[in-house]
């Protein structure tokens, strides 16, 4: 079989835009990290990498190299002033305010930094992918250690935080039971963001966040300590399960149940816990029924099956018995099969528009 020189080459390099974006990844990290984005952000105006080393305190000529792959790889701005004799001071380089909003404002809803966070825990992944590959089992969200807990927040919260209250509860049909006062469970609440929102917001509900990751469950109590709200708690499931005496009001689920290990003994469990006129809303990643709809549609595909390797899926096969939905495991159709063998009869696709998630009103 001959060898298309051509075709050849195409496939090196596609091949190799892979590991630029694996290697500008870890830079976007460092970048974050190290404060090089927010320094960047408030500036008043572009920087010199002098100058860029000086506000965060860092060598420059590191942080020259670091802004050479930025810039190259377009993440961050620059300009060249030509001179005679040049000099490393003829090139500046700034953010554009759509770049500060995803690489350095985290009130933002795009803000785009928390997978970033947790970057170099999920790459350390990898040493553990070939025995689980071989044996089958996964490794749940604390093998991430802390840092996997807070990249999860970071990833999150900043659109939860501006869309939850105006836009998604809304949606649901919610907002006047919850300020009457409501019963409200959040099953896998991580960094408890969506517990302490809806606890501030409605003080007449009272508000508890279930998850299995220690991390998350320490964060959260540490942020439930700060914020001094009474109405808000977080516990784990394994020692204190949701009630099955049908008294909430409302359960959510945000992007969290194709990460289970056991997701349909999860949503028997939240129908066991809800009033009859009760509502389930559900929160997971858009995917279509087949791998084939999946790469022609979502031009984020390869990411997601590769993050469910390292991340999801793992997570939803850390038990022999484990089962594997991964990131785009929860389509509309599964979602509602499942639901409906859970015990639920009504299922609604909500009008709320993200570019990753998919929202469900799911009633008894």
């Amino acid at each position: 079989m001959s060898i298309d020189p051509d075709r050849l080459k195409f496939f090196s390099y596609l091949l190799f835009t892979k590991l630029e974006g694996a290697v500008t990844s870890g830079m976007a990290h460092l970048g974050d990290q190290l404060g090089l984005y927010r320094a960047m952000a408030s500036a008043r105006q572009p920087l010199t990498t002098a100058q860029l080393a000086a506000a965060t305190g860092l060598h420059e000529r590191w942080v020259r190299e670091w802004a050479y792959n930025q810039a190259s790889a377009k993440l961050i701005s620059f300009s060249t002033e030509p001179s005679q004799t040049p000099t490393l001071d003829d090139d500046t380089f700034f953010l554009s305010p759509e770049q500060v909003a995803v690489l350095a404002d985290e009130s933002h809803p795009a803000f785009g930094m928390g997978m970033f966070h947790r970057l170099p825990q999920t790459m350390e992944s990898l040493k553990r992918m070939p025995e689980s590959f071989r044996t089958g089992i996964g490794h749940n969200y604390d093998s991430h250690g802390p840092d996997g807990a807070v990249g999860i927040e970071r990833s999150f919260e900043p659109w939860n935080n501006a869309n939850l209250i105006p836009v998604v509860l809304p949606a649901v049909g919610i907002i006047d039971l919850l300020r009457r006062g409501a019963n409200v469970a959040d099953v896998g609440c991580g960094a408890g963001g969506a517990v302490l929102r809806m606890a501030k917001e409605f003080p007449k509900s009272r508000v508890v966040g279930y998850d299995i990751s220690q991390f998350a469950l320490a964060r959260a109590r540490e942020r439930l300590a700060d914020s001094r709200l009474t109405n808000a708690r977080f516990t784990d499931p394994r020692t204190e399960p949701l009630p099955n005496d049908n008294s909430l009001d409302f359960v959510c689920t945000f992007d969290c149940i194709h990460d289970m290990t056991h997701p349909l003994d999860v949503m028997r469990a939240i129908r066991a816990s809800l009033k009859q006129d009760g509502v389930w809303l559900l929160v997971d990643i858009k995917a279509h029924d087949t791998f084939a709809m999946n790469a022609e549609k979502n031009p984020m595909a390869a990411l997601m099956y590769g993050i469910s390797v390292l991340s999801c899926m793992s997570s939803a096969m850390a038990t022999p018995d484990g089962a594997g939905l991964g990131t785009l495991g929860l389509s509309a159709m599964t979602a509602e099969t499942m639901a409906r063998t859970a015990g639920f009869s009504k299922f609604e696709r909500l009008s709320v528009d993200h570019s990753v998630n998919a929202f469900y009103a799911i009633r008894p």
